[in-house]
């Protein structure tokens, strides 16, 4: 398979202006490249870095085909990227991720279907189109139950546990709105855990360490790599990372949540893109997730991948920016990431902290809890 190698001197666009473009763009930078965003939002975190921005909604194509004239490679730092969009550049030859991996994230229904195909474990899941459906769905798979839209959603929105009969009713106006849900199983897991992996144009894959993951209020608060997991775990999630990314035909870096039940797995959710729980790659790796994913796009060979010790990485919600800059003098060991954003909200991810050290991030994790970083 021949390879078309973008060196440094080249250009890529990058359809989204949030954090993760930003970390993809002070990486690219490093390396020689020129970047231009997307973003409707001036002046957003990703355009603070790059070289420039064209100002337009992420479904304008004649943006889209203007970003496409100006740059030699694309890529997108979030799944929500009109599909129309990703098709033109796809044609173009300028998007090597191609248009597959995003039609499957962006859809819960085809997004399990992926899983099925792939062979891998899933909880039990039924989707409905009516009331009478879901309420057929919920009495077969079993009280408790989780109804999703079957499209959008993330930090825990877009989504209603079915304690009982008596959720039915706000699941069905969920429903109304969104055409489609997916019900599914309430799993009472062990651990959350996640694999950031990434594929090259020709199919080699690199592995970042198995991370854990702790939410709080649905949103990622804290991983800690490498996990509290069996190597028999995270053989299982390695393997489940190479049938999935094979079966969808995935290109750069890109994430897979899982929930661990004793020695087994269940796969929850795919990111086609890097993710807040690989953070951490950035000190704690030879090389983070974000440079093998501009390796990856760009046709360069991918980096053996060597871990540096234990590490656990921390979210900076709006209501945690002012506690920790207060503080700031006792944990100087902190490796800090802000990400620009103009408006600080209680809930919204401002930036984030990774300590590490040693070969025990338990260590870590318990001395950051100690110290009130860490909600326990």
């Amino acid at each position: 398979m021949q390879i078309n190698k973008l060196l440094f001197g080249a250009t890529i666009g990058i359809i989204g202006g949030g954090q993760l473009g930003r970390m993809m763009t002070t990486t690219a930078k490093h390396m020689g490249y020129r970047v231009i965003t997307l973003d409707p939002t001036p002046d957003c975190p990703t355009a603070q870095v790059a070289d420039d921005q064209i100002i337009a909604a992420y479904d304008d194509l004649t943006a889209v085909k203007q970003l496409a004239e100006r740059c030699d490679v694309v890529t997108y730092e979030f799944e929500n990227v009109d599909l129309k969009a990703a098709q033109i550049l796809e044609e173009s030859g300028i998007l090597p991720q191609g248009a597959n991996s995003l039609q499957v994230t962006q859809d819960r229904e085809l997004e399990k279907k992926a899983m099925v195909d792939s062979d891998q474990p899933v909880a039990e899941f039924a989707i409905v189109t009516t009331k009478q459906e879901l309420q057929q769905a919920a009495e077969q798979i079993g009280y408790p139950a989780v109804a999703k839209t079957c499209r959008g959603g993330y930090d825990g929105k877009g989504q209603v546990k079915l304690s009982d009969s008596s959720n039915i009713e706000e699941a069905a106006e969920m429903l109304d709105s969104s055409e489609r849900l997916i019900v599914e199983k309430w799993i009472p897991f062990d651990k959350e855990i996640s694999i950031v992996f990434t594929r090259s144009q020709t199919g080699e894959i690199t592995y970042f360490p198995v991370a854990e993951n702790i939410h709080r209020d649905h949103i990622l608060h804290a991983t800690i790599a490498p996990g509290r997991v069996s190597e028999k775990i995270a053989e299982k999630a390695r393997q489940a990372a190479k049938a999935i990314a094979e079966t969808i035909g995935v290109v750069g870096t890109f994430a897979i949540e899982l929930f661990v039940i004793g020695e087994d797995i269940l796969i929850n959710e795919l990111a086609p893109r890097p993710h807040n729980s690989g953070h951490y790659t950035i000190e704690a790796c030879d090389v983070s997730q974000f440079e093998q994913h501009i390796r990856a796009i760009c046709g360069l060979p991918l980096i053996p991948i060597q871990s540096h010790g234990g590490a656990v990485m921390v979210n900076l919600l709006g209501k945690d920016v002012d506690p920790f800059f207060n503080q700031l003098e006792d944990h100087p060991s902190a490796h800090i990431h802000m990400y620009g954003k103009q408006e600080n909200k209680p809930l919204r991810k401002m930036g984030h902290i990774t300590f590490i050290g040693g070969d025990n991030p338990l260590k870590i994790y318990n001395e950051l809890v100690e110290k009130k970083i860490i909600e326990n």
